[in-house]
């Protein structure tokens, strides 16, 4: 598959590499010279991270906390990633800009769909933080919400595994690797590919998604070469 507009969904924890949390500066620089690499082939590239390796609400409420609160401290721990992730593209001379669904200033730009096409067609990276902007939803439906808003052709999820799997491959080595799939099998088949709301928002809108090991070095520029790499899920 050939693509113009990507949406790159990275989650948080896989920025901590081997450590148990926070974010591991090698995996950080890593990532960063991937996205340049894709940036020079000539795509345009938004990307999300989760929060993961500092805070998740989910976890949060399941302690005892807030839901609603857990959820936005969540978001700051998005923001917080999309810093460090800008801080290491600026080294590497990549340009980008954080714009976020919750208001930051002066470190983020309000999210609009305007704003993030308009630096998506100057050559910058985008980098969109904060989730939708409300609690109750996942970095997964806010990667689906933007994605469809900025009219990505697809969004490649990169995560430590190389795809879709019948079961968890770290846990049931006789697991079957899908290649394709689709949403609704996804669904019937009740695998951890993303949240049900990312899901069904992703199928209404006919936008393909991409799952792939994002911490093989050379995996994104193969996938965007038209690499059979990942699991590709589509309607």
């Amino acid at each position: 598959m050939k693509f113009n507009r990507i949406l790159l969904k990275l989650s948080g924890e896989a920025l901590m590499g081997e450590q148990l949390h926070g974010i591991c500066p090698a995996r950080l620089n890593t990532y960063a010279r991937e996205i340049k690499t894709a940036l020079n082939h000539g795509i345009e590239i938004a990307i999300i991270i989760g929060g993961g390796n500092i805070f998740r609400g989910l976890q949060g409420a399941a302690k005892g906390m807030d839901r609603v609160q857990g959820d936005y401290m969540g978001m700051l721990a998005t923001v917080i990633n999309s810093l460090a992730l800008q801080a290491e593209l600026e080294k590497i001379q990549v340009k980008s800009t954080i714009l976020s669904g919750i208001q930051v200033l002066p470190v983020t730009e309000p999210m609009t769909r305007r704003r993030a096409l308009e630096l998506l067609l100057s050559g910058q990276v985008v980098i969109i933080s904060g989730g939708t902007g409300n609690p109750f939803f996942t970095t997964d439906t806010a990667a689906a919400l933007r994605a469809s808003e900025i009219e990505a052709d697809v969004i490649l999820k990169g995560t430590r595994v190389d795809g879709v799997y019948s079961a968890d491959p770290e846990k049931e080595p006789n697991a079957k690797k899908y290649e394709t799939i689709t949403f609704e099998e996804v669904y019937q088949k009740q695998l951890k590919v993303m949240d049900l709301t990312a899901i069904t928002l992703c199928r209404e809108n006919k936008l393909p998604v991409v799952v792939f090991n994002m911490n093989i070095e050379g995996n994104l520029a193969r996938l965007l070469e038209g690499k059979n790499i990942g699991t590709l899920v589509t309607v």
